[in-house]
């Protein structure tokens, strides 16, 4: 049912199409991991172009056993014998082993029009704001007496004021007399932030709130 538009060489339609493809399906993985998720800017940029960094790879190995294994050495050296990164430090790499895997093949048309397709897009991702997380997004963290139930104690104010809202950690404080609450929240209107706190410190008991932009971890692949 489904044929391959490479015949025995790589022609530049079957080249472009491919790479396009792979560009338009890395936009909606990356728009799928998006989705209700935390994320960084970078490695959702380096998602959109990982696949058509590996589509060249492929597109050079093209059946040739000896490059194949040659490129998988490589590849695991460069994951896993080198200082960690971030994400888009990573990507930069794998996209300069394919442009020197397509040069040292003699491909050097495909890999002159690849680098330029890959630039273009980067800084397009980039310029566009491609990725970038939401700025009502917020980490709030409540301190409540340990003598209250908080599970659906700020149901009500969550609804009304975000988007969405998730209980993401629970912990004791000062000696265990203390929980101290930590959520991700989207709020509906940033302008209501202090509407929004003085509603919880109504529930709280007017203890310690900590409303702040949301700590993301290492940006890693």
């Amino acid at each position: 049912m489904f044929e391959t538009i490479i015949e025995n060489e790589i022609s530049a339609t079957a080249f472009l199409v491919c790479t396009l493809a792979s560009l338009l399906l890395g936009v909606v993985i990356a728009l799928g991991y998006m989705f209700r998720s935390q994320y960084s800017k970078s490695f959702v940029v380096t998602l959109a172009l990982l696949p058509a960094i590996v589509q060249m790879v492929i597109m050079m190995v093209n059946g040739n056993i000896g490059v194949g294994v040659a490129v998988a050495g490589a590849f695991s050296l460069v994951r896993f014998r080198s200082v960690p990164g971030n994400a888009r430090e990573i990507g930069s790499v794998f996209l300069s082993m394919a442009i020197g895997l397509a040069t040292g093949m003699g491909f050097i048309w495909v890999a002159a029009i690849f680098t330029a397709i890959m630039v273009v897009f980067t800084v397009f991702y980039t310029v566009v704001g491609f990725g970038r997380a939401k700025s009502a997004e917020r980490e709030v963290k409540i301190t409540i007496p340990e003598n209250i139930d908080y599970t659906n104690l700020f149901d009500d104010v969550f609804k009304e004021y975000t988007s969405f809202s998730e209980l993401v950690k629970v912990r004791t404080v000062n000696m265990g007399s203390l929980f101290q609450l930590v959520y991700r929240v989207r709020l509906r209107d940033v302008n209501k932030t202090k509407e929004f706190l003085d509603t919880l410190r109504c529930r709280n008991g007017n203890l310690d709130i900590v409303c702040s932009l949301p700590a993301y971890g290492k940006e890693e692949l």
